[in-house]
This record gives structure tokens, C-alpha cells and sequence, in this order.
């Protein structure tokens, strides 16, 4: 009888779980988003409005509250789209919750570091059951997890900084996480300040140089930085030529300089 009711509790357990993978809501940080964050240039960039969301401070601290709630077996037994949406928004939400620890006397996130620490570095973030970094989140569960081996979560993840791509006014979510990050690795290389052809060379982020690695993994069976920006010619605005030299690895890839003035609107 008493193997019976355990095994009750632990099916119990497991049905919860599911339930709360299911149920759990990215609402409040989806609401600061669409009310905060202005897309510019057809949502190839933006900008946030940092004064406003500290005037609904309570909402963020609301959102961060709920993903603390959050335990390593629940997070194990969800999908890894529930998984990685999750990480990706306790990142960005992360990220501006430490901006409006300094705000408005910053000019760059890079202000809230010091000589011996990051600001990437620095303890805040309850999540998992633990009191994580900014690089825990991005550099341990995401990338180096094993879990997810995508590369386009550089085009979803935010710091804060003119020079990352766009932070999304849409919060990211399971059952769409395929199309938000296609669409904000497109919206990113499309852009022109940041990366562009020109007299038979390719100018493009340092986040490239800096996460190499990570688009030579075999995402989609592919291997090399080369490859992987071929995908893209269309939004490179790549011609045949420029094309068939990227594939054939005699187009020049030049990494351009990073902007880490504050992503902010006013």
C-alpha cells in the first residue's frame, strides 16, 4: 500500500510538472515589451524605453519573481523549445532589470562593471534554484548545455547595447520560437549599419568573430561561418558571384566594430 501511494505522489509529481510547462506565462514580460521597446527601421533595430519601464517596475520584478519559481526537474521535463523560449526571455528581462539598477546614469551596460567583474558577471538572477550571472545564463544553459546547439539565439539575446541585434518587442514563446529567431536573424542581417557587402568583402558583427564556434557546430548541417551566411545571400544582399566566392571561401569576412552605447529611446 505505501509503494502504491508513492508512486501516486510521484505520477502526481510529473502531471504537475507538465501542467506548469504548459501553463507557465511570459504575459508580463510580452506587456513591458509591446509598451517599451520601439522597433525602427522596419524591425531591423530598437530602442527601449527604460524610464517607462521603471515606472512599471513592479511588473519586470513580477515576471523575474515567477521564473525564480521555476526548479531544475521542472525545467528537465519541459520540450527544449519551452526550455530555450524560457531562457532567452529570463535573459533579456535580466538584462534590462540590471540596466535599471544604474538608470538613468549610464551610457553603456559595460558602466555597471568594474576592473575585477563584469557586469555579465554579476549575481542576481534567480533562476533554476540558484542565484545566477547574465554568462551562466547565456554561456552555461545555452551554449553550453548541449541541449540546443542553435546558433540564432545570438540574434534573440540582448545586452543591452546599440550594437546587439534588435531586442524583440514580443516576448519569445514555444510554439513560435522556430519563427522568432528566423525572423530576427534575418531583421539582423539585413541591416546594413552592422552588416554589409562591398568591393568584394564582407563586413559583418563581431558577434560572428566572438561565437565563431557556435554557427560551426552542424546546426542544419552546417559547418562553417561561410556556410552559414550563405543562407542568408538574400539578406546580405549577396549576388551570384559574391555568393559562389562565399561558398568557395574566397570572399573576405572583415568583423566590424562593436557600439555599446545603451539601447536607450530617450
Amino acid at each position: 500500500m505505501g509503494q502504491i501511494r508513492l508512486l501516486l505522489i510521484v505520477l502526481l509529481a510529473l502531471q504537475s510538472q507538465i501542467l506548469f510547462a504548459a501553463e507557465f506565462d511570459h504575459g508580463k514580460w510580452h506587456g513591458l515589451l509591446q509598451n517599451h521597446v520601439e522597433l525602427l527601421d522596419e524591425g531591423r533595430t530598437s530602442r527601449v524605453d527604460y524610464a517607462g519601464i521603471m515606472k512599471n517596475r513592479s511588473e519586470l520584478d513580477a515576471y523575474l519573481q515567477s521564473l525564480s519559481l521555476i526548479d531544475q526537474l521542472v525545467f528537465d521535463s519541459w520540450s527544449t523549445d519551452e526550455q530555450l523560449a524560457l531562457l532567452i526571455n529570463a535573459y533579456n528581462a535580466a538584462t534590462v532589470s540590471l540596466i535599471l539598477s544604474r538608470y538613468p546614469n549610464l551610457k553603456s551596460i559595460k558602466d555597471i562593471g568594474s576592473l575585477f567583474r563584469s557586469p555579465w558577471r554579476r549575481e542576481f538572477i534567480s533562476l533554476l534554484g540558484k542565484t545566477m550571472t547574465l554568462d551562466e545564463i547565456e554561456h552555461q544553459l545555452i551554449r553550453g548545455s548541449g541541449r540546443y546547439k542553435e546558433p540564432r539565439i545570438h540574434f534573440a539575446v540582448n545586452c543591452a547595447a546599440i550594437g546587439c541585434p534588435a531586442l524583440s518587442n514580443k516576448a519569445y514563446e514555444p510554439e513560435t520560437l522556430e519563427q522568432q529567431l528566423e525572423s530576427a536573424s534575418k531583421m539582423f542581417l539585413s541591416d546594413r549599419s552592422r552588416n554589409y557587402f562591398s568591393e568584394n568583402r564582407l563586413y559583418v558583427s563581431s558577434i560572428f568573430k566572438w561565437y565563431r564556434e557556435d554557427f560551426e557546430q552542424g546546426w542544419q548541417g552546417i559547418n562553417s561561418l561561410q556556410e552559414f551566411l550563405s543562407g542568408y545571400s538574400a539578406e546580405l544582399e549577396l549576388d551570384d558571384q559574391a555568393l559562389a566566392n562565399l561558398q568557395n571561401n574566397r570572399l573576405r569576412i572583415r568583423f566590424l566594430s562593436y557600439d555599446w552605447d545603451l539601447n536607450r529611446s530617450d
